[in-house]
């Protein structure tokens, strides 16, 4: 990702896009927003076609089934039969694209067959703690992720988890419509979402501390639904209720394999909306390995996370590759096609220590473990400086640009398919961003 200059200098593509495409970019808040995206759906969502199409698929089902308008993605789900597809695009000018409610299933881990002596050797903590300068961080600015707030989106979460007791602050359960499940409380239904949890913000009650933020609160959106997986309305609607509580960071360990190198557009909207309401999106690139990516990690403004292992090497099944955009309403014409490389930044991904449902402990491969640590990480900077005090529309770009230029280069200069610009140093990030104000 093109890099933010300071203020006053000529500003990256990405931050141009993002103003671009913003209907509120002079206050960065969530209402002009919701009110520019409720106006541009108005013409679909009272279309005469679609109020035909969904009442067709009501009858067919004997159930409602109603348009759900999500407006971080500026998207509405609705109910049709594929016969009358063309009769909604043909009656309603202005839709840029018809995607279908994919299915999403949980990332593929593994559970290593030999611990590395490496990691058996962190008595103290999780040996990804240590390594990306979280305990050295706690320690040296006194910040453990008190005061803020990581949206986890995922499988769910134990709440009675002796790392995790308190650590939520609000939770929702989202049905593969993107619907929200009503009178839901917290669980999960797998142990993936319990596992990020705890490297995001769990305890030492394992007697190693294995949460990178402990101090830190967790908004958990269950968008995946154990082995059934979830649906990309569920995703789309979790990332609208985790941007309308105000979160400081999003975490997302989930995706969907993307077979060529072009980009799917999908997520493009929700991203841009979460960043410009000041909120970074943390995300898997994906575990299929070297030249394969996941969307929604290969979004051009999703903050990619590859994963290393206890020797800062690239781990075999972590993803990454040359991405391209040839056609978008997002960019201006002179900009395509637009090449960028995947993903921005790596962070401990092989044999991760971190909490599972009914009170145990797990090591745990992936990209999924990965991407937690980095979120864990941005909720350390952000209780460790003023970058709260960043106006909205600057924010997440300033924080992604801190974490990225200064990580631990490793393999070749600059960003490369492995390791994104390098392993992800909180102890370094914090100190440079103090060293320039923040």
């Amino acid at each position: 990702m093109a890099r933010q200059q300071s203020a006053g200098d000529k500003q990256s593509l990405a931050v141009q896009v993002a103003l671009a495409t913003s209907p509120d970019a002079a206050t960065g808040t969530p209402a002009g927003l919701k009110r520019a995206s409720l106006a541009a759906m108005q013409p679909l969502l009272q279309s005469d076609a679609v109020r035909e199409a969904t009442a067709a698929v009501s009858a067919a089902r004997d159930a409602e089934a109603e348009p759900l308008h999500l407006w971080t993605s500026s998207s509405v789900v609705v109910p049709v039969r594929r016969e009358d597809l063309a009769k909604i695009v043909a009656s309603v000018p202005g839709i840029e694209d018809i995607y279908p409610n994919r299915r999403l299933f949980i990332p593929p881990v593994a559970v290593p067959r030999k611990i590395p002596e490496p990691v058996e050797d962190n008595k103290s903590s999780s040996w990804g703690v240590r390594r990306i300068g979280a305990l050295a961080a706690w320690g040296a600015y006194g910040c453990r992720g008190d005061g803020v707030t990581v949206g986890l989106l995922d499988t769910g979460i134990d709440p009675n988890h002796p790392d995790l007791a308190g650590r939520i602050a609000s939770w929702a359960e989202f049905d593969a419509k993107g619907r929200q499940v009503p009178g839901s409380t917290a669980y999960d239904s797998d142990r993936h979402g319990t596992h990020c949890a705890g490297t995001i913000a769990g305890g030492k009650a394992s007697k190693r501390w294995i949460g990178v933020a402990p101090g830190a609160k967790l908004a958990v959106g269950l968008v995946l639904d154990g082995e059934r997986g979830g649906t990309d309305a569920q995703v789309l609607a979790g990332l609208d209720w985790a941007v309308n509580l105000g979160v400081d960071v999003i975490s997302m360990s989930l995706g969907a394999f993307v077979l060529g190198p072009e980009t799917p557009n999908m997520y493009t909207t929700a991203i841009i909306s979460a960043m410009r309401v000041g909120i970074p999106v943390v995300t898997a690139i994906g575990n299929e390995g070297s030249q394969t990516s996941g969307s929604p990690g290969n979004d051009y403004f999703a903050f990619a996370v590859g994963a290393t292992d206890p020797n800062d090497l690239a781990a075999g099944f972590s993803g990454g590759r040359t991405q391209i955009i040839q056609s978008s309403s997002y960019f201006p014409p002179e900009a395509l096609p637009l090449v960028y490389s995947k993903p921005e930044i790596s962070a401990p991904g092989v044999a991760v220590y971190s909490s599972v449902p009914g009170g145990g402990w797990e090591y745990l491969n992936g990209t999924s473990m990965a991407a937690p640590h980095v979120a864990g990480a941005v909720a350390l900077l952000l209780s460790a400086t003023n970058i709260r005090d960043v106006p909205p529309g600057e924010r997440a770009f300033l924080i992604q640009d801190l974490l990225t230029s200064t990580s631990e280069e490793l393999g070749e200069a600059g960003q490369n398919h492995r390791f994104g610009f390098g392993r992800v140093d909180i102890l370094r990030a914090i100190g440079f961003a103090k060293e320039l104000g923040y």
